[in-house]
């Protein structure tokens, strides 16, 4: 999106020489995790292959359909040409975060890069496929409770309005659960906009705090102690930890270093106010299962694995072992979660719309007894 602004200036016979001055704002764009899963590994094939890095990226630039992606690829190209070493050329980019482009300076340094690029497209790969596991398994009981509240707002404002309206042409007394109802009913239009205004101000509030440390630690407290789902996300990301100190201490970076790295991958508060504690105790001369059994978050099954590889040093195969482990439990969790919520909002939306209809009709039986 590009504005033109007039500006103008005076000149010597007093006439207003007029100016035109572009200037272009274009909205931030991203590259997405799956265009990212795609450049890792094409890239890591053909540098396989033989081919050089300039000439890969020069060949993924021009296969590219995407304007945007086309132009990140060939401007990381044109850099790396100009003699900047190829992370340089991915972190001035503003596509690539911190734990990506310093993976690459360890594959450049170590000449590892091809493991490298091969670990980050599995890491995104993973990330893709658990985020379309998540969104598959939420989006039946999303759309059933969408449609749940329309019909919860239906009948309190069409269908109980009718049924008040028969019951004061008799006038006799209603039971209690009824006239809760009929209150609700006659109400529904605040209550629902209180509803809303409620769900409006706590994510204005989210969007304003989420950068916040007392937040961040009051909120992912809350997620921890949610029964089922709040394991699930724990599982997620000590998996991830999990992954990155694989893809890391392969590429024969130092123990800190991963952990420094690590860090700035996971953006989950209990697992970051970890990391920068242990690596204050490793630094002091602790180890890292012991470290790591300060912190609830970090289960007990975990430290003992990590416990054991240290011992025999195989500190990256653990990672990778502990990676798969983690991943195999997630996807069964989150199956589950599909398992277990469909019956149970079945039967909730069934008392729901239940409880309205008994207390409507329950009425209605008395009244005909009366009249028989």
């Amino acid at each position: 999106m590009s504005i033109d602004l007039a500006t103008y200036k005076t000149n010597k016979s007093g006439k207003k020489d007029y100016k035109i001055i572009t200037k272009s704002f274009r909205l931030s764009k991203k590259l997405s995790d799956k265009k990212k899963e795609v450049f890792y590994r094409e890239l890591g094939m053909l540098l396989k292959s033989g081919v050089d890095f300039k000439k890969s990226l020069e060949i993924l630039g021009n296969q590219s359909n995407n304007k945007f992606e086309k132009e990140i690829i060939l401007q990381i190209k044109e850099k790396v040409v100009e003699g900047k070493s190829i992370y340089e050329s991915m972190r001035e980019s503003n596509q690539f975060s911190a734990y990506e482009f310093y993976s690459i300076q360890i594959g450049e340094e170590t000449r590892k890069l091809e493991e490298v690029l091969g670990e980050l497209q599995k890491y995104f790969n993973q990330k893709i496929q658990m985020k379309r596991q998540i969104i598959s398994v939420m989006t039946y009981p999303t759309i059933v409770m969408l449609v749940t509240i329309l019909v919860l707002y239906f009948m309190l404002n069409k269908v109980v309005p009718m049924f008040s309206s028969v019951f004061k042409q008799f006038g006799s007394e209603l039971p209690k659960s009824t006239q809760i109802i009929i209150k609700i009913s006659n109400h529904s239009g605040i209550i629902f906009s209180i509803i809303m205004g409620i769900i409006i101000s706590m994510i204005f509030l989210h969007v304003l705090l989420k950068e916040t440390h007392r937040y961040r630690f009051f909120t992912s407290n809350i997620v921890l102690k949610i029964p089922y789902f709040g394991n699930l996300v724990r599982k997620i990301y000590i998996s991830r930890f999990c992954q990155a100190m694989n893809l890391l201490i392969t590429s024969k970076t130092t123990l800190i270093n991963s952990l420094a790295l690590t860090s700035k991958m996971i953006s989950f508060y209990p697992i970051e106010v970890a990391i920068y504690q242990i690596k204050e105790d490793i630094t002091k001369g602790a180890s890292l299962n012991e470290s790591l059994k300060k912190h609830a978050v970090f289960e007990n099954k975990m430290v003992s694995m990590v416990k054991v590889a240290e011992q025999i040093n195989q500190l990256e195969t653990m990672f990778e072992r502990l990676t798969e482990q983690y991943n195999e439990e997630i996807n069964y969790q989150t199956k589950m979660i599909g398992v277990i919520l469909e019956p149970l909002i079945i039967i909730v939306i069934g008392a729901i719309v239940g409880v309205i209809m008994v207390s409507m009709y329950a009425p209605m039986f008395d009244l005909s007894k009366i009249i028989n």
